[in-house]
Parts: C-alpha cells; sequence; structure tokens
C-alpha cells in the first residue's frame, strides 16, 4: 500500500490475506534484511517501523519509504540506448556482486538463517512445500526430490542471498541507468552466493524469459551480455575465478521455481490466490519441473 502524507510518501508491506504456508511472506524477516541492509552500499529502501500488533490492521506490516524511479517489467529493457542497457545489466550484477560480499555478521544478521547446508535445507524446505501444494503427480519432480539432496556440490560458502533477484524486483533512477532500490526480500536468508547468482542467471537459460529465447548476436546488438559474459563479470566482482556445476544449479533452481509456483498453484485450488496472473504462474510447474530434470540428466542422473 501507498501512504501518501503531505511531507512525503511511504510504503505499507503486510502479509496478503487468505490461508498461507507457514514460511510464505515473512514481511518481520524483510524487514529485518532490509534495516540492516541500511548500513551498506546496497540499495535498498529506508525502513521505518515493524508493527507485530496484529490487532492495528488485522496482521503484522512494516513502514518504509516509497522510492521513486522506474520499475521495468520487459528483461530485454526496452525504451532506452544501447549504452543505457549495457549499464542496466552491469547495475543488476554489480548488485548481486555486492549484496554477496556483504559481512553479513558486522551488520546484525549472524541469526538471519542457518549457515552451511544451504542446498540440502532449500531443497528440503522446497520439497515440504511442494508436496503440501500438490495437485497431480509431475514425475520429473519426484525425481529431482530424490536425486537433488544426494549431489549436492562441495562447495559450501555463505553469504547473505536475495532468494529472488530479477530486473522487476528493482527500482532503477527516474533518469540514469542504475538501481536506487532492491526490493521484495522474503526469501532472503543466509545462503550460498552460487545458488542465488545462478537463479538469477536462469533467465538465460529459461525459455519463458525473453532472455532465454533470443539469440545472442541480438543480445550484444543491444547491448546485453552473453551468459558467460555475464557470469564472469559476476566472478571478476567477487574474486571467483569461475562457476563451475552450473547444471546442478540450474536444475536446482528451475525445482525451486516449480516448487514457488506449486505454492501458488495450490493456493488458486484453495480459493486463496484466484487472480489471471497467478493462474498463469501456476501452469508453468510442468514445463519448470521438466527443464530442471533435464539439468540434473546433464549434471550426471539417471531415471
Amino acid at each position: 500500500y501507498k501512504l501518501v502524507t503531505p511531507d512525503r510518501s511511504y510504503v505499507l508491506r503486510r502479509k496478503p490475506p487468505g490461508l498461507l504456508l507457514k514460511s510464505a511472506h515473512a514481511v518481520d524477516r524483510e524487514y529485518k534484511v532490509i534495516t540492516a541492509l541500511n548500513k551498506t552500499k546496497v540499495p535498498v529502501p529506508q525502513t521505518f517501523c515493524l508493527c507485530e500488533d496484529e490487532s492495528i490492521i488485522g496482521t503484522i506490516f512494516y513502514v518504509m519509504e516509497f522510492v521513486a524511479g522506474r520499475v521495468i517489467w520487459e528483461p530485454l529493457v526496452p525504451g532506452v540506448t544501447v549504452e543505457e542497457r549495457r549499464q542496466i545489466f552491469d547495475s543488476q550484477v554489480a548488485f548481486m556482486a555486492d549484496l554477496h560480499m556483504v559481512d553479513y555478521k558486522a551488520i546484525g544478521l549472524e541469526d538471519f538463517g542457518k549457515p552451511g547446508n544451504y542446498f540440502a535445507r532449500q531443497i528440503s524446505r522446497w520439497t515440504k512445500q511442494y508436496q503440501a501444494s500438490e495437485t497431480e503427480e509431475i514425475v520429473e519432480m519426484n525425481r529431482l526430490i530424490d536425486w537433488l539432496p544426494g549431489n549436492i556440490p562441495d562447495d559450501d560458502s555463505v553469504s547473505l542471498v536475495h532468494g529472488d533477484f530479477r530486473l522487476d524486483n528493482a527500482v532503477l533512477h527516474p533518469t540514469e541507468p542504475r538501481i536506487v532500490a532492491v526490493l521484495d526480500w522474503e526469501l532472503a536468508t543466509l545462503g550460498h552466493p552460487l545458488g542465488d547468482f545462478t537463479y538469477h542467471l536462469m533467465q538465460w537459460r529459461n525459455p519463458d524469459s525473453a532472455l532465454g529465447v533470443t539469440p545472442e548476436a541480438e543480445l550484444k546488438a543491444m547491448g546485453i551480455p552473453t551468459e558467460a559474459e555475464y557470469a564472469a563479470a559476476y566472478c571478476a566482482r567477487t574474486g571467483r575465478d569461475e562457476i563451475t556445476n552450473l547444471d546442478y544449479y540450474f536444475a536446482y533452481n528451475f525445482f525451486r521455481l516449480a516448487g514457488i509456483l506449486q505454492g501458488i498453484r495450490g493456493r488458486v485450488r484453495d480459493g486463496t490466490a484466484a487472480s489471471e496472473q497467478a493462474i498463469e504462474m501456476s501452469s508453468r510447474v510442468r514445463p519448470l519441473a521438466e527443464a530442471a530434470w533435464l539439468y540434473a540428466q546433464k549434471a550426471g542422473a539417471v531415471a
């Protein structure tokens, strides 16, 4: 909700109405991470207060600043120059790198999640949420539930992660090609930086994304980096030589996204989510599961 006062505007964030899965829309966690990041160079809105008294408006909520700017829903970023588009993509990868390099202990987020074993915990979480919302049997999801936990890469790095970063979760400066605030932190936790980054990177592999279906030559002409160039830019900013185990990370992230959307599908079934967008999103679960299993097979999985 937008709150307008004579002096300035604010945003009120609350849980949506209806029956929700236990961990869904944790606005108190969102408030905590945004407030902590106010102390860093990571672009987030300023927060003002968290109200945990549900008697006020019926649920917990928090208030943050209203950040003026542009929200661009199209990943190819129409309506800007080639150079501006290049800088917008650079701003996105800079955000991811800066977030993953934050000393989370120094800003009071040492208890924001369980450090280590991120993939095992996430696979368990999304398996449970998928099964709690299951509406039909999807063989590929069952295979992934069996295969993913036993094939996690050895690297157990820990950082603060956003969990759902994409361009439309960012506010761009009204006129300049740079991010001024990143929103929607409800999935943030202490996690694995490469799990977070490859979720963002899979736009280049996702057939539902314009980035995933546009030829590389066209992307280059538009000022958009290729997947390899974007990954290299992230590595350069975070001091990594390269990203190995990409097929596993893509399998995991397509599985995770399928689990998230299955939760929406369950809400549609239960009558707590009825928008056309929710119904359309829920129809993508099976194709995402199939894509996840294909990457799992590339990583060595056998049916």
